[in-house]
């Protein structure tokens, strides 16, 4: 080991995932890739909080340009610099540098990344849900960084690859073949995502034209030899021509990790771990219900890096331009072994940050296993990222319609494994928009308060679900989640952004502070396990479902009220904290 001086990494200690063992050594020739990331430029001028940004209403924020927003967020040149020696003193290849994302992508054999930052790398093997043995490479303690780089570098990820995440869908047994569809009725109660603009409301007279909407897909992490995730476009085609009539959406991929565009299948047999059939969910739901939006799918990888990186390609991609993001996928944020560092949350949350100074919205979906999240004990947790103060965290419900009108919509909760996500973050503290809110405690001893989820809702029990057609695409199949929940909400904001002619960016401090009543249906019955519904916001379903023309009409409402437009604060995104 080298003898210059090192310090761990603040908040980068790992332990193997539950129940997990270690299976043997990482060859040490094997090729690796680990993202760097780097703190603000000390130098940088200062910059509006998102919070105070995002109170000004949509048509009245001064947005910095693509310049300004550099100016104020990039890494220092001397800070990269220190970083690309750093790496040649180890051996390591600079593969890629983002001063604006604060990022350095090096590469090198395992043995010289583990040299570079001391740590022991191994194979580990567990078994899945479904108890199929996976493996992972993997890390104990902490990531560490000579002494010269402590407080420069603040995240290295990549060094473990453990899957992160989980893809947030729920399936019925029912399936509609093509082929019959024209003489069979669809099953009782589901519905064409499209049927979906009108009982929510949906703005009429716009399509979603003119913003672009970008979709997270993994690629999971499968058995050798295996399909990892994507979409098929001529499945696609059949099912926007055939089924639906409307027309098939502008998709552009971009590979941030991983192999790309890898579909495989869509039904029970497929592994667990491939993603096609969330993918596949996603680009129908945005596609039927924002038909005039351009669909933008940023490929990764189901780690740590593969989201962090992710994120941060889509807050400084300048050629693309997303206005909103949608995110069918999470993890508990604080399941022991098998959940987010506290250094990869903090970094991805100041993405989501600096997404609010683009005015960019970001959906996530708040999870599908109540208030327990899947996690391995009886303790109940929040989804990340849905957890975090800067994103819209959208829950889920049971819907039921006449013709075109709600006549029913409870709490999603069919038992274990089938129920919305929401709860207390034990992460974030309650943000000060949602100070107004009544938050209850955490439902776990000693009952400390924290950022509530979801913030809204939106269809996704699965028997009520939306049909969307198989990766073959020969049938429709019925499915739901608040993965298909969180493309919904993606979809409205894409035809308001139209309607407005501006981003509504980051909604919620004016969905909690000036809006919230009258804009959504409150939705007062039901619970997910810990928590239960009730009159205004609830840890179930938020403030409701849309309302999307009334949500609309309050914006243009908050327009015609002066607003003060904030002055430049120093307020970096906070760093998550137990509450």
């Amino acid at each position: 080991m080298s003898r210059t001086p090192y310090l761990a990494l603040p908040d980068s200690d790992r332990t193997p995932r539950r129940g997990a063992t270690v299976a043997g050594p990482v060859n040490p020739a094997e090729t690796l890739s680990v993202t760097v990331y780097l703190r603000p430029d000390p130098s940088a001028p200062a910059a509006p909080s998102a919070t105070d940004l995002a109170m000004v209403p949509p048509t009245r924020r001064a947005v910095p340009d693509d310049a300004a927003f550099a100016a104020a967020h990039r890494a220092a040149q001397s800070d990269i610099e220190a970083v690309e020696r750093f790496a040649a003193e180890h051996r390591l290849m600079v593969s890629a540098v983002n001063p604006v994302a604060r990022s350095v992508r090096l590469s090198g054999s395992a043995a010289d990344l583990s040299e570079a930052f001391q740590v022991t790398l191994a194979r580990y093997r567990y078994q899945d849900r479904d108890q199929r043995w996976r493996s992972y490479r993997g890390r104990e303690g902490a990531v560490h960084v000579p002494a010269e780089l402590a407080g420069t570098v603040t995240a290295v990820l990549g060094l473990d690859n453990r899957p992160l995440g989980a893809n947030l869908l729920s399936r019925q047994a029912a399936r509609v073949s093509l082929d019959s569809l024209a003489a069979a009725a669809l099953p009782a109660g589901t519905f064409l995502p499209n049927a979906l603009a009108q009982p929510y409301q949906y703005p009429a007279g716009f399509d979603g034209t003119g913003e672009t909407v970008a979709v997270l897909a993994f690629n999971g992490q499968t058995q050798p030899g295996t399909p990892s995730g994507g979409y098929r476009l001529a499945a696609l085609q059949t099912y926007f021509t055939q089924v639906l009539h409307s027309p098939v959406p502008q998709i552009t991929d971009v590979v941030v990790l991983g192999p790309g565009n890898d579909p495989g299948r869509d039904d029970r047999q497929a592994d667990p771990a491939d993603s096609t059939g969330e993918i596949m969910l996603d680009l129908q739901v945005v596609g039927a219900l924002a038909p005039g939006a351009r669909i933008v799918v940023y490929f990764t990888e189901f780690t740590e890096q593969g989201w962090v990186d992710a994120f941060n390609a889509i807050v400084t991609d300048t050629a693309n331009r997303p206005t909103i993001v949608s995110c069918s996928y999470g993890n508990p944020e604080d399941d022991p072994g098998s959940a987010w560092t506290r250094m990869a949350i903090s970094t991805v949350d100041q993405a989501f940050a600096q997404a609010a100074l683009r005015n960019i919205s970001i959906c996530c979906a708040s999870g599908d296993d109540g208030s327990r999240d899947q996690a391995g004990d009886t303790r109940a947790h929040a989804d990340f990222p849905a957890s975090s103060p800067h994103v819209l965290a959208v829950g889920g419900t049971r819907l039921v319609v006449g013709g075109t009108t709600v006549t029913s919509e409870t709490v999603w909760d069919d038992g274990p494994g089938s129920a919305t996500g929401g709860g207390i973050s034990r992460w974030f503290p309650v943000p000060p928009w949602q100070s107004g809110a009544n938050v209850p405690p955490s439902a776990n001893p000693p009952h400390r308060r924290g950022r509530g989820v979801p913030d809204v809702s939106a269809l996704a029990d699965p028997a009520t679900g939306v049909l969307i057609i198989s990766v073959d695409g020969q049938h429709l199949v019925q499915i739901g989640g608040t993965s298909a929940a969180a493309p919904q909400w993606s979809a409205l904001l894409a035809r308001v952004n139209q309607a407005l002619g501006a981003p509504v960016g980051f909604l919620n401090p004016l969905l909690y502070t000036r809006l919230a009543d009258g804009v959504l249906r409150d939705i007062t019955q039901g619970s997910n396990g810990a928590y239960a519904a009730g009159p205004h916001w609830d840890a179930c379903t938020g403030f409701g479902s849309p309302g999307g023309q009334a949500l609309l009409d309050g914006l243009k409402a908050l327009d015609a009220v002066a607003a003060p437009v904030p002055g430049p604060t120093v307020a970096p995104a906070p760093a998550p904290a137990p509450v």
